[in-house]
Parts: C-alpha cells; sequence; structure tokens
C-alpha cells in the first residue's frame, strides 16, 4: 500500500505545479484583498461642511475657519455668514448640500449619495450586511466544496463577489445598496479558504510553511496598496467599484488550471479520479511515476475507504456535538469562541478604521498595508520562541494599550498630535495582525483533530457574524472620537484574558481525539506557561553549552 502523501512525493510536492499553485494563489490574494476592502475605498468621506451661497468661492481654509467655531462644524447649516467677524447665524434647518474637500480628487458613494450627517448610518448597514452575507458564504459554500468540489465552489463564490460588487455599481438606495452588499459578502472567506485547503492538499510541509505564509503576507499587501491608489487613479467609486470586480471573473480560469483535490476525490469514492489528478500532477511535474506506484495507492484507498464506509454505518465517528458533552472539552469551546467573537470584530474595525486620523485614507490604508509582512514574521518568530499562549496574550493587552491610548489622542481635538495618532493607529494594527494571527492558530491547535476542520468552520463563522457590529462601533465616533478606541481596548484585555485561561500548545503532542481533548491541559494554570517558559530557556541554555541540536517546533498554518 502506498498513502497519499507518498504518491504526491512520488508524483512532485515542490515543484512546477506547486509553484504554479502558489503564484495563482498570489493573485488570488490581490482580488480578494481588494474585493473584501472595497467597501471601506467606496465609503471614504472627506472633509465637509454644509454648502451656503457666501461660502462658493471661499478656500477651503477660510470654510475650515468658519466652520470650526461649532460643535458639528460638518453638519452645521448658517442661515447668515458675517463677513466681518464671527457672528453668523445657525438655521434650524437641516443641511441638505455640502462643501467637500475631496482626498486626491477622488469621488466616493457617501459624498455622490450625500450619505453624511444624519444619513451616514446607511453606508453602515450595507457593511454589515456584507458580514452577513459573509457567514452565509462561508456556511454555504463550504458544504458545497464538499459536495461538488473545491475548484467549483471557489468560482462561484468569486462569481457571487463579482455579481455584488459590480451591481452595487448601480445603487442609488439604502435597499438596493444592502442586498448587493450581502450579495459580494457571500465570497468573503470562501474565496480564499477553498484555495488554500487545495493547496494544502498540493504541496510539501515546508512549503506551506514558508512559501504559503510568504505568499499570503506579501500579496495581500500589494492588493490593499493597490485598491487604495487605483481608486485615485480612476478619481470615482462605480469605475473603481467596475476595475477591482472584473478581476474576480478571472478566477473562472482557475477550472483548467488546477486539478481538484484528489483527497476529496477519495473520501467521495472516485478514486479513479484521484489518480488522473495526480497523473496529470506527474506530467506537469516532469515526473515519470510507475503504474505500480498507483496500483500501490489504489489499494491503499480502497482500503482505507471501505474502513470510513465500515465507520460512518456503525456511527462511531466522533462530531462536533460531541464537545459539548464532556465538561473541560464543552469549557474550551465556549472559550475559543468567545475569542473570535472578540478577536475578528476587532481586527475588522482597526484594519478599516482608516478616516478621521489627520491624514489622507489612501495613504493610511497604504500604511496598514505595509505592517502585514512583518507582523506575520514576528508572529512566526514569537510563536517558536515563547509559544501561542503568551503570544496571543501579550500581543492582545499591547493592541489593547495601543488602541485605547489612540482614544486619548483623539479626546484631545483639534488640539492632538497626528503623528502620535498616526503612531499609535498603525502600531494596533502591526498588533491586531498578530493577535489575530496568534490566537488562530492557538485555537486550531487546541481542537482535537477529529473535530478540527469543522471546529474551525465553527469558530469563524461566529467570528464574522461577530463582525456585523465592527461597523457600528466605528459610527460610534461620530458622537464621541474616543469611543471605538476606548472599546476595542477593553474589549482585547478581555480577550486576552480568555486566552489565559487555556492551556499552552507549543511542544505538545496536540489532541487527536475528544477524549485527549478532555484530558489536554488539566491541572495547568493561568500562568504555568510563564514557569514553563523559563524551564525552556534553561534547557535551551543547557543544550547549546552541549552543542546538542534543539527539536524544532512545527508551526501550522493559517488560511486568513
Amino acid at each position: 500500500n502506498m498513502d497519499f502523501e507518498e504518491i504526491l512525493a512520488k508524483c512532485g510536492h515542490s515543484s512546477r505545479y506547486q509553484f504554479l499553485l502558489l503564484s495563482l494563489y498570489g493573485y488570488l490574494m490581490v482580488v480578494i484583498s481588494m474585493h473584501y476592502f472595497s467597501q471601506n475605498v467606496i465609503s471614504f468621506v472627506p472633509d465637509h461642511w454644509c454648502y451656503h451661497d457666501q461660502l462658493a468661492h471661499r478656500s477651503f481654509d477660510e470654510i475650515e475657519a468658519i466652520y470650526s467655531q461649532f460643535e458639528n462644524p460638518s453638519c452645521t447649516r448658517l442661515e447668515k455668514i458675517d463677513e466681518h467677524g464671527g457672528n453668523h447665524t445657525v438655521s434650524s434647518e437641516l443641511c441638505n448640500r455640502w462643501i467637500y474637500k475631496y482626498d486626491f480628487g477622488y469621488e466616493s458613494m457617501n459624498t455622490e449619495l450625500n450619505w453624511v450627517c444624519n444619513n451616514a448610518y446607511k453606508p453602515r448597514v450595507g457593511q454589515s450586511l456584507f458580514f452577513v452575507g459573509s457567514v452565509c458564504g462561508t456556511l454555504v459554500f463550504g458544504l458545497l466544496g464538499d459536495r461538488i468540489g473545491r475548484i467549483k465552489a471557489l468560482i462561484l463564490a468569486n462569481w457571487c463577489g463579482f455579481l455584488g460588487d459590480f451591481s452595487t455599481i448601480f445603487t442609488k438606495s439604502l435597499v438596493s445598496f444592502s442586498i448587493s452588499r450581502f450579495v459580494s459578502g457571500l465570497a468573503a472567506d470562501a474565496n480564499s479558504y477553498l484555495m488554500y485547503i487545495l493547496i494544502l492538499e498540493y504541496v510539501s510541509p515546508s512549503l506551506r510553511n514558508v512559501g504559503l505564509n510568504t505568499v499570503l503576507g506579501s500579496f495581500y499587501c500589494l492588493g490593499l496598496i493597490g485598491a487604495s491608489w487605483l481608486a485615485v487613479w480612476v478619481g470615482h467609486w462605480r469605475i473603481f467599484l467596475a476595475c477591482s470586480s472584473v478581476p474576480l471573473l478571472l478566477v473562472t480560469l482557475f477550472y483548467f488550471l488546477v486539478q481538484e483535490s484528489a483527497q476529496w476525490l477519495v473520501t467521495r469514492g472516485d478514486i479513479d479520479g484521484a489518480i488522473r489528478r495526480l497523473q496529470r500532477v506527474a506530467q506537469f511535474n516532469r515526473r515519470q511515476v510507475a503504474d505500480d506506484d498507483f496500483k500501490a495507492f489504489r489499494n491503499h484507498c480502497e482500503l482505507h475507504y471501505k474502513q470510513a464506509e465500515k465507520d460512518q454505518d456503525g456511527h462511531i465517528e466522533e462530531n462536533l456535538l460531541d464537545m459539548m458533552k464532556t465538561p473541560r472539552m464543552r469549557s474550551t469551546a465556549f472559550k475559543l469562541l468567545l475569542i473570535f467573537i472578540i478577536i475578528v470584530p476587532c481586527y475588522n474595525t482597526i484594519a478599516r478604521n482608516v478616516e478621521g486620523l489627520g491624514i489622507s485614507p489612501f495613504i493610511m490604508f497604504s500604511l496598514n498595508a505595509l505592517t502585514l509582512p512583518p507582523s506575520g514574521y514576528l508572529q512566526g518568530l514569537l510563536q517558536d520562541r515563547i509559544g501561542r499562549k503568551a503570544t496571543a496574550v501579550s500581543w492582545m493587552t499591547f493592541t489593547g494599550l495601543f488602541a485605547a491610548a489612540a482614544g486619548l489622542v483623539i479626546s484631545q481635538g483639534s488640539n492632538r498630535n497626528v503623528v502620535l495618532l498616526v503612531g499609535l493607529t498603525l502600531a494596533a494594527r502591526f498588533g491586531v495582525s498578530i493577535a489575530d494571527g496568534a490566537s488562530s492558530q492557538f485555537s486550531t491547535e487546541l481542537i482535537p483533530t477529529c473535530v478540527r476542520g469543522r471546529g474551525v468552520a465553527v469558530v469563524h463563522v461566529a467570528g464574522f457574524a461577530a463582525s456585523f457590529l465592527s461597523p457600528y462601533i466605528l459610527h460610534l465616533g461620530t458622537y464621541f472620537k474616543p469611543a471605538p478606541s476606548i472599546i476595542l481596548g477593553l474589549l482585547f484585555l478581555a480577550g486576552a484574558y480568555v486566552c489565559l485561561l487555556l492551556p499552552e500548545t507549543r511542544n505538545k503532542k496536540l489532541p487527536m481525539s475528544l477524549a485527549e481533548g478532555e484530558e489536554f491541559g488539566r491541572g495547568e494554570g493561568m500562568f504555568h506557561f510563564l514557569s514553563s517558559l523559563r524551564k525552556a530557556e534553561n534547557a535551551e541554555t543547557e543544550v547549546e553549552m552541549s552543542t546538542k541540536p534543539i527539536e524544532e517546533d512545527t508551526l501550522m498554518t493559517k488560511p486568513f
């Protein structure tokens, strides 16, 4: 018998086909990042003031000086303007026309439709429906990926993304905008993890750790920067959406370039189809694989598939609901859900908070993107050195402090230090990338192997469902500017506390069954990882003195 890893090694698992997959994944990361953050780009709101005939020929500095006397300058309507002093008369009527100071000449959806002031809630509603769509899409396309295949589900997800973004171009009302954003949101996450699963099943472990993470961080960063400056280049939100949505259709070509998951075909009983895909991979990699090797692989699959059928008929397989039947596993499951419910909305809120900082949102968007590659590298380094738990707890705490400090700077109003505020915001963006990645990997390792795939899907869905609140957290800033930062600070500190209640996974045999999961970390206290870390440092020192090689801690990769 020959298992899948062995036959894949003969066909090539670090060769030409694998680098093709990584190249296509890089393209997908650029397209996905532009799609995911396009709703922010189309909703940018520049400095604005209520229109008045006497201000038609004034400079922006003069207009800003006139309105700076009022508590809410963007939404205060003046009935009469004193040409010689500050005795301006405030109108009792609501503002219905504005003067916009466009950033780089870019006209957003909010400025065209005047969704500001009393109508500022409308874009937030649409963004919330985007996250509702992502929850539904993650479940639906995840199910389709197991039913019709990874490639077909990936293509359908990206078609939904194109349809939602392209239909947004023609929206003029809140209802049509919300529907189009919901359809667009169906693609979010699903158009990423389906391709990620495919790559994991076709590449070597070493290429997963180095190549996949490098491609993810670098090309996602390029997509974010590209989204910002594409909008500046075209100058209008409708043209931007048209340009950013069309590349989603090109993912259809993956059907002709990427082989369907051979492992998935085996689980569906299509062993012949799996062998055909592996033969194509071998041919692309210019490898000669003997027929006897494929026969040995067929024997292994037939034996394994029959055993799987027996397990299914005997109802002895463990499922996700079985986690709720034992006290420690049940407690762990709820803690993991709580962590994702906290960290994912915080990540989305910080990643999208690029306005009102005293700097162009396009520049801020690009600066945020540049934090992604180094944060990913530092995350991996810290997890190897100090462990998953210490990394997650420390960076949640640091990020919470950065966010709270940014709130204090924002509370100073016009007297705030712009450089300090931007620095704290970038520090929070850097920190939340590490905290999100570390907590995701930490959670993945705590879920037993037998239910890991389904468990990870559930906690991701819970996180996206909670992200429904992130636009409203940002919207609170229109009433009290430091509010979003203060709320984020408190949430991060709460998340760090929940992480402290979980056991460390570094250098430990991860649980495979629910029984092992129930016993994993038993008797380990909240701060036990600190003493373990000191012991590890002492042991490392002794090993270095004795020149014995240190056993490496294998990192698991993260799809988002």
